[in-house]
């Protein structure tokens, strides 16, 4: 660029000093335009075959990249949907649990209370057999009674009156003693 300047510095009419420097750094026209074709040449052919693959590749790289983060964000984007999914259905069979649990419960103290209610009857069933029971002992152990106390009131007014009573007068007098013990 500095041989040009001075080409251009000198007067038109002047065509000495740049021969002469040209001359001094071995500035051969030929071999300066040569050069520059050659140049030219090899910056196409390394433009045609080297410069563009090698941005075909890049912009194919560059695509892969961006298709690949592309699909990190849907798979990000999935990943989020799938864990709102799983939250849903855990949260959905939580309460599921939950009403089970508590129709378990209700369940439970409706088997409780009929348990309840029936060991009450059983127990009602129970004390009123063993009332009965008793009560039939209680019969029995009187009708034991009255004539255990039948037959010692004729023991005894047997003793006490000797051979005075007659047979008839005897039972009279136990039948009369009965009476009066059932009254």
């Amino acid at each position: 660029m500095t041989t040009w300047m001075m080409f251009a510095a000198a007067a038109p009419g002047d065509q000495s000093i740049p021969r002469q420097i040209a001359e001094t750094f071995g500035w051969n026209a030929t071999l300066f335009f040569s050069q520059v074709i050659s140049f030219l040449l090899v910056a196409f052919l390394l433009h045609k075959f080297a410069y563009k693959p090698i941005l075909a590749v890049l912009e194919q790289r560059r695509q892969q990249i961006s298709d690949g983060l592309a699909a990190a964000e849907k798979s990000k984007a999935e990943l989020a949907k799938a864990q709102a999914k799983v939250q849903e259905i855990l949260g959905q069979a939580g309460a599921q649990a939950n009403k089970i649990i508590e129709d378990a419960r209700v369940a439970a103290a409706a088997v409780g209370e009929q348990e309840r209610q029936k060991a009450v009857t059983d127990a009602q069933n129970i004390l009123s057999k063993t009332r009965e029971a008793g009560d039939a002992e209680l019969a029995r152990l009187k009708s034991e009674l009255r004539k255990e106390f039948a037959r010692l009131v004729i023991q005894t007014a047997s003793r006490s009156t000797g051979d005075i009573l007659t047979q008839d007068q005897h039972t009279r007098l136990a039948d009369d003693a009965v009476r009066q013990l059932n009254a």
